[in-house]
């Protein structure tokens, strides 16, 4: 069975806690983290993909696979595909109103608003709603 929200998030913390806060090695982590990404198919990285209000260009698209939501995203910054491939692994492979009630509480426990300033902080925050809106939409898919 796949892992839910809380134990994902819960994973990420214990990652980052190994750190210990060390801003340098958190930001090669995070980049690591964007290496691992599955690639995006050029075609998928149009304007109506873009997610809006980041500073860097991402690009993320969702479908339904099971009655769950599968995210692919990538972005032009390593940082950002880090961010974003952080995302992708609390909120893939979960059902749409998990994703759409999930309360995010990894990005405050690794202290993410340290090593990341305000600009990126907005476009984490945009990101996320987009998740949400996306899940959203499958839903009601579902139930149609």
């Amino acid at each position: 069975m796949a892992e839910s929200i809380k134990e994902i998030q819960d994973d990420i913390i214990q990652e980052f806690a190994i750190l210990d806060g060390d801003m340098e090695m958190t930001n090669f982590y995070i980049m690591e983290l964007g290496q691992k990404l599955p690639p995006m198919e050029e075609e998928k990285k149009t304007e109506e993909n873009v997610v809006k209000g980041c500073q860097s260009k991402v690009w993320l698209t969702a479908h339904l696979e099971d009655s769950k939501v599968k995210f692919n995203a990538d972005s032009n910054t390593a940082i950002t595909k880090g961010l974003v491939s952080l995302l992708v692994r609390v909120f893939s492979d979960q059902k749409p109103d998990d994703i759409i009630n999930a309360e995010l509480y990894f990005p405050h426990q690794i202290g993410m608003d340290r090593f990341i300033g305000t600009q990126r902080s907005n476009g984490f925050a945009a990101m996320i709603k987009q998740m949400k809106l996306y899940a959203l939409a499958l839903k009601s898919k579902i139930e149609a």
